[in-house]
């Protein structure tokens, strides 16, 4: 077989596996978008039938160069900054800058921002502007504006040993899901992935919801720790990581691992659609609500929605979740986004409202998180930070927004 043969070859294979894992076509929108996977695109809308690579359809903005929605603006566009408590946001830069500084086109801003003690705002305006231009971002619609959405850190609590209490499992990484880069074989499949296992010498879909939590788990053996509810082990998985409050007086840490490749389907929509809410009730805490007002049709419920987070323990003293970037999260200052369109790590200027207000929350922020929803240019998911209020907030937040990412002098980005 040839090399042009075999690449075709191959990509039939992933681009099927793709679309036997999508599910149906769903036409409300999203009450709770999912996060499942921060480092990974899912699809965000499923292929409606089987077509080869010839006559498959483009993805909207996948003609669009990495980087292609932004354009150099004026700092007079983004003048309320000096409004902000920018000392707050500068802890949260160095913190990029710690993986940042290892390219070369962030190195002089990096080292110069190390040599900064304690800035006040006027210093870190000045520091940016010396080091960095800004851009402006537009969706791949064209518009300015776009949906702003938060999450956060749950605390659950939870045992290291299965009882009556704590039922429910939080799996680590199976030891035969496989997951493939697209990437790695095809640059313009970037940030795509597919996961499956094998099944002789064949790669099939891995096991859904459903099956995992089967009355046979096929996972048995590979759990981390036990929660005492089903539906806050199900919520954790949307946010990807989370902080349990072991009964031993212990804390652990989780954090994202992988996903079992299949789709995520909101349960919020399936409520919607069945008339046991409404679009106004389908927030995160009216969802809980009505699962444990319903607990014998929970299950039903939840696997309705195939796709399936794995976690990893993370060490004990990390001062927050780690996101995409590697480095821990900082609350209310460390916002999620597409890497295809705003650098990870990057500064940005985030102009939007408080949740269910019209207050403003105006704010330097750095790109240090990814998830599954957050696609398109001017998306973004605003991290919290952990326990109630956190969760009260980012529940809440489906807010309308704009940004500006600020990107060093150095930065090249793609000649249209």
């Amino acid at each position: 077989m040839t090399t042009l043969r075999l690449r075709h070859h191959w990509l039939i294979i992933f681009l099927t596996l793709m679309m036997i894992t999508a599910c149906g076509k769903k036409n409300i929108k999203d009450p709770i978008p999912c996060r499942c996977e921060p480092t990974t695109s899912q699809p965000s809308k499923p292929i409606p039938e089987l077509v080869t690579p010839e006559t498959k359809p483009e993805a909207p903005g996948s003609k669009i160069p990495e980087y292609g929605l932004l354009k150099l603006a004026n700092w007079s566009e983004i003048d309320a900054w000096k409004q902000d408590n920018l000392s707050a946001g500068w802890p949260a830069w160095l913190t990029s800058c710690s993986t940042l500084k290892n390219k070369p086109e962030w190195q002089p801003a990096c080292q110069a921002a190390v040599s900064l003690n304690a800035p006040d705002n006027t210093q870190i305006i000045e520091y940016f502007t010396r080091y960095f231009n800004v851009y402006s971002t537009s969706t791949i619609a064209g518009s300015n504006t776009g949906l702003i959405t938060g999450y956060y850190e749950p605390v659950l609590k939870g045992s290291r040993t299965k009882s009556a209490q704590y039922a429910f499992p939080l799996y680590a990484q199976p030891k035969d899901l496989i997951t493939v880069d697209l990437g790695t074989l095809f640059p313009e499949l970037k940030y795509k992935r597919v996961r499956g296992k094998l099944d002789g010498n064949r790669l099939v879909p891995y096991f859904t919801r459903a099956e995992i939590e089967s009355d046979k788990p096929p996972l048995a053996g590979s759990e981390i720790v036990w929660i005492d509810d089903a539906i806050d082990a199900f919520f954790l998985q949307i946010q990807g990581s989370g902080l349990i409050q072991l009964d031993t007086g212990e804390q652990l840490h989780l954090g994202y691992a992988d996903q079992n490749g299949h789709a995520y389907n909101s349960i919020g929509k399936v409520l919607i659609q069945r008339g046991e809410l409404n679009a106004s009730q389908a927030s995160m805490q009216g969802i809980k609500d009505w699962g444990r007002k319903n607990v014998s049709k929970l299950r039903e419920l939840l696997n309705t929605n195939p796709s399936y987070v794995f976690f990893r323990e993370l060490p004990a003293n990390l001062p927050g979740p780690l996101g995409a970037l590697g480095v821990p999260l900082t609350a209310e200052r460390s916002v999620a986004i597409d890497p295809k369109y705003i650098p990870l790590g990057a500064p940005v200027y985030l102009s939007t409202t408080y949740p269910n207000t019209t207050k403003p929350l105006q704010r330097l922020m750095i790109a240090q998180d990814t998830g599954g929803a957050i696609k398109d240019g001017v998306r973004a998911d605003f991290y919290w930070g952990s326990g109630n209020y956190a969760g009260k907030m980012a529940g809440a937040m489906k807010q309308s927004g704009t940004i500006w990412v600020l990107l060093p002098k150095e930065f090249k980005l793609p000649v249209p």
